[in-house]
């Protein structure tokens, strides 16, 4: 059994546990609600535009022949996995990491090509032998679209230098402070969605346009803005999945270290008491002794 010497020293690091995590629980829900403020405001834009440049491309049709677009055999394949730089996120890197564990199973290593946003990807797949062809980081306080540009202008080129044929995007989609989801989606080529079967019904991703300049120009424009978009999207939707992730662990652990040293000082209350009850009984003895 525990002294009470050893049961306080528990209470004060309890204590001091339960101090740190509530402060890292305050800063990060400051920080989560503004990172959910840019995810919610950022989010139809993304939407749009990812709508619009599925419309044109199927527009376009054999008219089309950029080469961000061109579809290829497929030989070399390319992941990019957005990770946190720090832990302490309940399961947000753990989920993202064994969803892309399953993702790249199939794939033998020599032809998979990392390129990794945040630390933890980037030790955890260090330590697992595979290439990665380049490593980002994203200031805590979030990312900028300087940052997302700086990520797409590295897959882009590697796409168009033929290093990779195929570009997945791995991020965690953002619902809710204790709901997100680990989402992946191809991001180049970029896939028209296939044409629905003949119906009554008039198609809502199929018009018909007139290009001027020519297809090719207009994407040759949209294209590359696209993809920042989308980086971006996702950049910020992984943020808002950390911070909240972070939140509910700090606070689940807050809680943890508030029950511990409830249970703590209810042990060291029984010691004492025990010590106590001890010392009068021995007081008690020795008084009936001498009375003998």
């Amino acid at each position: 059994m525990a002294t009470i010497r050893q049961v306080r020293a528990r209470i004060r690091a309890a204590k001091n546990i339960q101090q740190i995590t509530k402060a890292m629980k305050m800063v990060a829900a400051a920080r989560f609600k503004r990172a959910q403020d840019r995810v919610q405001a950022a989010r139809p834009y993304a939407e749009i535009m990812r709508d619009m440049m599925v419309r044109l491309a199927s527009s376009a049709g054999e008219l089309l022949d950029h080469p961000l677009l061109q579809q290829r055999e497929l030989e070399n394949v390319g992941f990019l996995i957005i990770t946190s730089d720090r832990g302490l996120a309940g399961s947000y890197n753990s989920a993202m990491l064994r969803r892309a564990t399953e993702l790249l199973r199939p794939y033998d290593r020599s032809h998979v090509k990392l390129y990794l946003v945040g630390r933890k990807g980037i030790q955890f797949f260090r330590r697992r032998g595979y290439q990665i062809a380049a490593e980002f980081s994203i200031p805590g306080t979030g990312a900028t679209f300087a940052d997302a540009q700086d990520i797409a202008r590295v897959v882009r080129e590697a796409f168009l230098h033929g290093e990779i044929d195929r570009l997945y995007l791995l991020y965690t989609r953002f619902y809710t402070a204790i709901t997100t989801r680990p989402t992946d989606l191809q991001l180049l080529p970029i896939q028209p969605p296939e044409k629905p079967e003949e119906t009554t019904e008039a198609p809502q991703y199929y018009d018909d346009y007139i290009f001027e300049p020519s297809a090719n120009e207009i994407l040759s424009a949209l294209l590359p803005r696209y993809i920042d978009g989308q980086i971006y999207q996702c950049l910020l939707e992984s943020t808002a999945s950390e911070h909240g992730a972070r939140m509910t662990a700090m606070s689940a652990a807050t809680d943890n270290a508030g029950k511990m040293i409830q249970t703590l000082t209810l042990q060291l209350n029984r010691a004492r008491q025990a010590n106590i009850t001890r010392e009068i009984s021995e007081i008690v003895g020795g008084a009936e002794a001498l009375k003998g």
